[in-house]
């Protein structure tokens, strides 16, 4: 019998979209005022899913501290209150969308969590802005 047990957290970072190899032009045409140069901020909204057998021993799937514990030393220290352009390793050379952020979210936290569980990002952008991976 799988379960799905869902972890809620959150944190706030501010991003510009811009692509290096395009010109001016053609960032502000495809990124529009989220291309702006002195950036902008998110508060976002992450909802992480792991779905596996409940463990016998514990009646566990996973022990929803550990999960926060992870999300929290992986996600929420690494992005919180950051500039993702320029103050992580992550998006040197990525565009910090979403897409790629709840990428960058599922890479971190997938080699902590068992192998034989299954793993699911959903990230909010905004109220009415949000995407998941593996979609």
């Amino acid at each position: 019998m799988r379960v799905s047990v869902f972890r809620k957290e959150h944190f706030n970072a501010a991003h510009r979209l811009h692509n290096p190899a395009l010109s001016a032009e053609e960032n502000a045409a495809i990124f529009g005022k989220c291309n702006y140069a002195n950036y902008h901020g998110h508060n976002y909204e992450l909802i992480v899913q792991v779905t596996g057998e409940i463990n016998p021993k514990t009646g566990y799937v996973i022990d929803m501290k550990v999960l926060s514990d992870l999300i929290k030393r992986e996600v929420h220290q690494r992005f919180d209150h950051k500039n993702l352009n320029l103050d992580t390793d992550a998006f040197v050379n990525l565009i910090p969308t979403a897409e790629n952020i709840v990428v960058v979210i599922y890479q971190l936290l997938r080699p902590h969590i068992d192998p034989s569980h299954d793993l699911k990002i959903r990230l909010y952008e905004t109220e009415r802005n949000f995407v998941e991976y593996p979609g």
